[in-house]
């Protein structure tokens, strides 16, 4: 069963946002276990320029659905992200499910239903999960601000470096605020 976390930013979020969103979202529920129980979390928000965001969360055992769109409209961006996050459940369903059976992995139940079947049939020969490009780093001791320089330099949206103090590897990248973030390897703490 999908229950509903719904909270807005710079908006009151009203009864029949809070309905449509529920029966938008909700739709979902077809494509999961009647075994699978979650909450959907949904951030709605008002930006000054009047556009309209929603961020929808969904947290499954082994997968975390997430998707996020913007538009002038509200209830446009609710369908909007309901259609992302549809088609993130049938390539999941279709490709990442069907690798994690063939080597012995949990993966999620999906109810099976028409639409996923022909939908599964169609994206085997649209998602290619090809590399088909492999780069080799050999990776210098630096900190994170050097690391930070050298992405922007490149042009690039992350950038991997050997930390000089820990000498874990570690990852810059670009936030969609401008801001940047680090992810850091290694031991859990």
């Amino acid at each position: 069963m999908l229950n509903f976390n719904i909270r807005g930013e710079n908006i009151e979020v009203t009864q029949a946002i809070r309905d449509y969103v529920q029966k938008r979202v909700g739709k979902l529920q077809k494509y999961f276990d009647n075994s699978v129980d979650s909450i959907a979390h949904v951030n709605l928000k008002i930006h000054p320029d009047k556009t309209a965001k929603v961020e929808v969360t969904i947290p499954l055992p082994y997968l975390v659905l997430r998707a996020e769109e913007t538009s002038p409209d509200m209830y446009a961006s609710v369908d909007l992200v309901t259609d992302k996050l549809e088609r993130q459940i049938r390539k999941y369903k279709t490709k990442v499910n069907r690798k994690s059976r063939e080597k012995g992995y949990k993966a999620i139940d999906f109810a099976a239903t028409d639409e996923t079947v022909a939908a599964a049939a169609d994206n085997d020969q649209d998602d290619k999960l090809d590399v088909v490009r492999t780069k080799r780093l050999a990776l210098k001791p630096m900190d994170n601000e050097e690391a930070i320089l050298q992405m922007d330099m490149l042009g690039h949206d992350f950038f991997i470096y050997e930390d000089a103090e820990t000498d874990a590897i570690n990852i810059v990248y670009r936030r969609n605020d401008g801001r940047y973030g680090l992810i850091e390897t290694g031991d859990e703490q």
